[in-house]
């Protein structure tokens, strides 16, 4: 898995069991290895290459991505244990709209270097089936994790999902950019990031700034929807140089629009009424309350937690996160469950989330062993 903060590549070798439809997990080992300057910038700008030079990187990305899986089998001695590689790759085009998601990273490239099966392509149906696309973890949250009532992951970007009844149901989008643009301002003052928020928690809000964000029509829309992270590359981030504040109320300015942006979202949900808001979905009120379990790189903010956790009293909801192994690769093992669920022919995205036609099961499969 690589996300759209660009930390690096997040490898986690997971262990699953499925017993009468109820499944378990074990993270047995899990690193992240993080990319250099040059990789950080290829990533970056993949979207503006030709389409040659994009097809000659996803290409070498593979292998690059073959390579280091490679490496973590060998430097974690699981060599003849591993049964399947499952890759999301890095998503350099998102455009649900025309049908279309490319994330970086050839699935046979990865296949060839490791000589395992691999499945990647995970989100392409989907978006070929009129989804979103995104998010797809809410399968993974369904299936394991069913104690929860949310699930908020910080990345690059924020969102937010519910589980819904059975037999496949909930609900889940995007939120806002995250991550990607607070990085983007702690990088203007040398900084790789505003470490635990301390920057952000210095600074003040600047009213302003805060309005106009949150006026952008993308909040105003309904569910299912998803960004692409040039939403937050492209529009937020020059929308907060251009109004002057300085990098401690810029980074405070934008923890407060996040924080509001999920409150709302949740609050929003909450006050659904049970008639569809699109063609196939099913919407039910949530009720107030619950446990949301937490995770992505955003909660070692502590500053943004903390506001999070204040605004999220007044619904009576409950911040939990949980240990770091899963705080870190949550994403990762969700796409090592998708991965298996494609391998068993069965059903890992939810058209309930992504307003796709169906569900399906989503994933090109590649073999990389000799017959």
């Amino acid at each position: 898995m690589s996300g759209s903060s660009l930390d690096g590549l997040d490898i986690a070798f997971v262990e699953f069991q499925e017993s009468g439809g109820k499944w378990s997990y074990e993270i047995l080992k899990a690193d992240c290895y993080a990319y250099n300057d040059e990789w950080i910038k290829r990533l970056k700008n993949a979207a503006a290459l030709s389409a040659l030079d994009y097809q000659l990187l996803h290409v070498e990305y593979g292998h690059y991505t073959g390579k280091l899986v490679h490496r973590f089998i060998e430097e974690n001695k699981l060599n003849y244990q591993v049964a399947l590689i499952a890759s999301h790759g890095h998503t350099s085009f998102h455009i649900p709209s025309k049908r279309m998601t490319a994330q970086l990273g050839d699935g046979a490239a990865i296949a060839a270097e490791t000589k395992l099966p691999v499945v990647s392509d995970l989100r392409a149906l989907d978006v070929a089936l009129d989804g979103q696309g995104a998010p797809i973890v809410p399968i993974g949250e369904k299936l394991l994790w069913s104690e929860y009532d949310y699930f908020l992951n910080i990345g690059g970007i924020a969102n937010l999902s519910k589980s819904g009844e059975p037999p496949l149901g909930g609900w889940g989008f995007d939120i806002c950019p995250a991550n990607r643009v607070l990085n983007m301002l702690a990088n203007d003052v040398g900084k790789n990031y505003d470490d635990g928020g301390e920057m952000a928690a210095s600074g003040s809000v600047n009213s302003s700034l805060l309005e106009k964000l949150n006026q952008l029509d993308y909040y105003k829309q309904p569910y299912p929807k998803s960004l692409a992270n040039e939403f937050g590359t492209r529009v937020v981030y020059p929308m907060i140089k251009e109004s002057g504040c300085n990098i401690p109320d810029a980074l405070r300015t934008f923890v407060e629009h996040i924080t509001i942006q999920l409150v709302s979202s949740i609050k929003n949900i909450q006050h659904s009424t049970h008639n569809n808001q699109y063609s196939n979905g099913h919407i039910t009120h949530t009720g107030e309350g619950g446990k949301l379990l937490a995770t992505g790189g955003g909660v070692f903010n502590r500053f943004l937690m903390n506001r999070i956790k204040d605004n999220l009293k007044e619904l009576h909801i409950e911040v939990i996160i949980p240990d770091t192994n899963l705080v870190n690769f949550k994403e990762a093992l969700i796409m090592a469950l998708i991965g298996v669920l494609r391998w068993r022919q069965e059903y890992n995205v939810l058209s309930s989330v992504t307003g796709a036609a169906r569900d399906s099961i989503g994933g090109a499969l590649w073999t990389g062993q000799e017959a």
